[in-house]
């Protein structure tokens, strides 16, 4: 099978929409591996999520930061641990969605990657065996910027020399995709692969 949405670039977040959410046994082993309990972690571990994908923060750097704030003391080999569960957690696969980007591709849609994330994520991202449907991959710590800032998306569309209104946007976060829409996208909030399939074939009828 294959979807093909000619004169469109079709630009993909990662977590949450190619990756599955966290489930509860990824939350439970970084607890684990923090030593903390949920209520306390969670706020921090947010808190300071932004400044990590910004680039603002390196990835040991944010986790020391999580630390302070929580009145822990955490050694290397404890942070490391503490990462690799996090890791984990935002690096699994929705196979629905893969197969989508596999049809795409084989109908010769143009692809790429947007997300925020950390300078941990470039490498894997670019790596990753569905890097080889993507064009170019961008990630928010390397560039500088974030979603939904509008230089992000301005500057993805200039780096796959694009107008604005040739952007598809897929995001599981509606003001994300807002973002985009505002500049001209057109813009699917995701909820489930089901729902993301209607609209990439009706895209592909329409075009």
């Amino acid at each position: 099978m294959s979807i093909s949405i000619p004169g469109r670039v079709v630009v993909f977040d990662y977590g949450e929409v190619i990756s599955r959410s966290p489930s509860d046994e990824d939350r439970a082993a970084i607890l684990r591996a923090a030593g903390q309990p949920g209520e306390a972690f969670w706020p921090v571990y947010w808190r300071h999520r932004d400044a990590l994908d910004a680039g603002r923060l390196r990835v040991t750097d944010y986790w020391r930061r999580v630390a302070t704030d929580l009145g822990a003391e955490w050694d290397l080999a404890t942070i490391q641990r503490i990462w690799a569960a996090d890791f984990r957690s935002w690096i699994s696969v929705d196979e629905a969605t893969a197969q989508l980007l596999d049809e795409l591709h084989a109908g010769g849609t143009r692809l790429a990657l947007l997300s925020n994330a950390g300078f941990d994520f470039g490498d894997p991202f670019r790596s990753a065996p569905t890097a080889v449907v993507f064009e170019k991959v961008f990630v928010s710590a390397e560039l500088g910027m974030l979603k939904p800032d509008a230089s992000i998306y301005r500057h993805v569309i200039d780096e796959l020399d694009i107008r604005p209104e040739q952007l598809v946007f897929i995001d599981n976060k509606e003001v994300n995709v807002d973002g985009a829409v505002a500049l001209g996208a057109t813009g699917h909030v995701f909820r489930d692969a089901s729902g993301l399939r209607h609209f990439l074939e009706n895209l592909a009828e329409a075009a």
